[in-house]
């Protein structure tokens, strides 16, 4: 039973009005923990411009804080998952009491924007992966566009000189050794490296993605779990109640079949974690 469902039973409508408590001062947590503030950017272009940003480690803080004091409780380190552009930290954790199943979850989802520090290596860098990459465009379209007549005058080179044009190219592409000379040969005729060349682009692109920065936002707001996995930006504080029936998980139970001590019980877990908030 995810506390916050609707019931006509008094007992749970108190763990609603717990757990409400609990979302709002959580919400009031986050408000503060992603508070923005302003940073230096560059964009691709090389422009200079501000971006609002918040720290992740706060949060996660903030959950050690919470999981640290959980006495008792059967907590789930904290874990932050990577979809692409877009981030979950959360934590969960568990108690049992009797026959009954405490579970809570807290989680918090942000985008994450990607730009370049405002580092003139950047414009050095994009400067020089630009030039490689235009130079080998250029030399891999006259490769391309001469190849032919590059291949043919090799191999007569090398003494096939009495074969027609379609027995010379069966002989060149039957012998991978002899292919991979006559390549750099004509790699050396058109003065480039491209083994060199591919490397030195791999390098600079590594350099590149070194000097980039990543930047975070997030709407302070209370989603569901189906707007959680949806990946709508927002924070989530939920608390579910099981009954354990011979090992087994139920949702669906009657809460006037509770002990009074259970009962007690379950209300000072959702009293602690809501003085835990409030420190």
């Amino acid at each position: 039973m995810r506390l916050g469902s609707r019931s006509s039973n008094e007992y749970i409508q108190l763990l609603n009005k717990k757990n409400d408590d609990i979302q709002q001062q959580f919400l009031e947590k986050i408000l503060h923990l992603t508070k923005l503030k302003n940073v230096q950017v560059m964009l691709g272009d090389a422009t200079i411009t501000e971006q609002k940003t918040f720290d992740p480690a706060l949060v996660n803080d903030f959950y050690q804080t919470i999981i640290k004091n959980l006495k008792d409780w059967s907590v789930q380190e904290i874990s932050i998952s990577n979809n692409e552009d877009v981030r979950r930290i959360f934590t969960k954790f568990e108690i049992r009491e009797g026959n009954y199943l405490i579970s809570g979850h807290m989680s918090l989802q942000y985008h994450v924007l990607l730009y370049y520090k405002p580092d003139q290596q950047v414009i050095k860098l994009q400067k020089e992966l630009s030039d490689i990459i235009d130079l080998t465009k250029n030399k891999e379209k006259q490769m391309s566009d001469n190849s032919d007549q590059f291949v043919l005058n090799k191999l007569k080179e090398k003494g096939y000189k009495d074969f027609d044009h379609q027995k010379l190219f069966e002989i060149f592409y039957e012998n991978d050794e002899f292919r991979e000379k006559i390549y750099k040969e004509i790699e050396n005729e058109i003065e480039v490296d491209f083994q060199e060349m591919s490397n030195k682009k791999t390098k600079l692109i590594k350099d590149l993605d070194n000097l980039l920065v990543e930047t975070y936002q997030t709407s302070p707001v209370l989603i569901d779990d189906t707007r959680l996995i949806t990946g709508e930006e927002g924070c989530l504080c939920t608390f579910d109640i099981e009954f354990i029936k011979n090992k087994t998980k139920e949702g669906l139970f009657d809460p006037r079949k509770m002990s009074e001590s259970v009962k007690d019980s379950i209300i000072k877990r959702l009293d602690e974690f809501s003085k835990l908030l409030q420190n």
